[in-house]
């Protein structure tokens, strides 16, 4: 890398993953000698941020915060933006007033290939990606210059009950302490209460929840029958909402399952597959049974509550989603994949580009030799070992990515001329 000092380097941190990773990661930037400031939009933000020396409240309207940003950039003479996320309104507009002023600007996300691994890219992310405008070959030609094996994965970084706990403490925050913050407005559509009530619940029904699961996974493993796998999203995530065609899980859940009626052979079954998230805001159940009796599948037709994914897709014929991560995991495995939104992985090599009900039929197999290229390419770039919600994730992030912020050079620059560092080879704990 060509420069890893942060002097005269200074970064403004917006909103990040619930919970202290941005505070952490803004601490070993001031380290390196840069000056390091952070927005809170709300109590949720103040709570996990711990020195009020650098907390910049902002407690305007809306559509005070474009001409707020442009001021805190002169003042504090901003040289990095640093954000979790780019499509909510507060972050797009940041973004574009940022790339007009030459700041530069950092974009975490969950993992193109999570659990394992978080995503760091510059400018933007999902859709935004550069990797959605880089093919394979670009991508097979820049990985010439690199002879390491690709990393393996750790056995566990942390527990999906850190991340839920976190939601729910940032959302008490912002529900009881928020009183100098009237103007806040959540860029989710359901009040904030709501979303409060909706993360207890969902930590009070995890063992409820546990056990339907098992019994759903049990009918369908048990079956003996061919199935076919739908990987749901959060109707509510920045994917779903910025970067597909469809503005309900309903509609998504229709396309499929009429594909499915009319398409699959008698004999195969539909098994749909709740995000690990997904906390009951959206009827998709209900939504999903009226569906499959209306198109005479429901003796056909599963439903799966979150759980780990390999239990399902080790033995699926195809799967199908709108641009879930999810399907790097499908992809890895040789399996058939369908897409219907903007994803960094939809690549007419390994995703696949026949009509719904031919998909169902007889789905073409992925090119694996180049996904396994694709996937090498993204370790050896945006993909950071570590998690954003466990203490020995957030641990193993901060190992690589200030590095890679402090760069001139972004992931994918840095692959291509010879200068990124080398990735860390994680042991697999049996």
């Amino acid at each position: 890398m060509h420069n890893v000092s942060g002097h005269n380097r200074s970064f403004l941190f917006l909103q990040g993953p619930h919970g202290p990773f941005f505070w952490k990661l803004g601490r070993m930037l001031r380290l390196t000698g840069a000056s390091v400031w952070r927005v809170s939009f709300n109590a949720g933000d103040r709570a996990f941020w711990f020195d009020t020396a650098s907390l910049l409240p902002f407690r305007g309207a809306a559509e005070d915060w474009p001409a707020s940003f442009e001021r805190i950039c002169d003042e504090k003479q901003v040289t990095d933006l640093v954000l979790y996320g780019d499509t909510r309104p507060i972050h797009a507009a940041a973004v574009e007033r940022a790339r007009a002023k030459g700041i530069r600007v950092h974009v975490f996300e969950e993992g193109y290939l999570r659990p394992y691994w978080v995503t760091y890219e510059r400018d933007g992310a999902n859709g935004h990606s550069r990797l959605m405008d880089l093919d394979v070959a670009e991508m097979q030609e820049a990985l010439k210059l690199c002879d390491l094996d690709a990393p393996l994965p750790p056995a566990k970084w942390g527990d999906m009950r850190q991340h839920i706990f976190y939601g729910a403490l940032y959302h008490f925050f912002v529900m009881f302490r928020n009183g100098e913050y009237r103007n806040f407005r959540p860029h989710r559509s359901i009040p904030v209460g709501k979303e409060f009530q909706l993360y207890l619940r969902r930590l009070a029904l995890m063992p409820y929840i546990a056990l339907g699961r098992m019994a759903a996974t049990w009918r369908v493993r048990g079956g003996g029958f061919p199935y076919h796998l739908v990987l749901l999203q959060l109707e509510h995530d920045s994917s779903f909402r910025m970067h597909s065609p469809f503005s309900t899980m309903a509609d998504f859940l229709r396309v499929v399952v009429e594909g499915f009626a009319e398409g699959a052979p008698r004999h195969h079954h539909l098994v749909i597959k709740a995000h690990p998230l997904e906390d009951g805001r959206v009827p998709i159940q209900r939504d999903l049974k009226r569906l499959a009796a209306e198109y005479g599948v429901s003796d056909r037709v599963h439903y799966v509550r979150g759980g780990k994914l390999a239990q399902l897709l080790n033995d699926a014929r195809t799967a199908v989603t709108v641009n879930s991560t999810a399907g790097q995991q499908v992809l890895w495995r040789g399996i058939p994949l369908k897409t219907f939104g903007r994803a960094v992985y939809a690549k007419p090599e390994f995703v696949s580009t026949q009509p719904l009900r031919e998909f169902f039929a007889a789905a073409a197999r992925p090119d694996s030799r180049a996904y396994q290229d694709y996937r090498r390419f993204l370790l050896e770039t945006s993909q950071v070992a570590g998690g954003f919600y466990s203490t020995r994730g957030r641990r193993q992030v901060l190992r690589q990515v200030v590095d890679m912020m402090l760069s001139d050079e972004d992931p994918y620059d840095a692959l291509a001329s010879g200068t990124a560092a080398p990735r860390q080879q994680l042991r697999v704990v049996i």
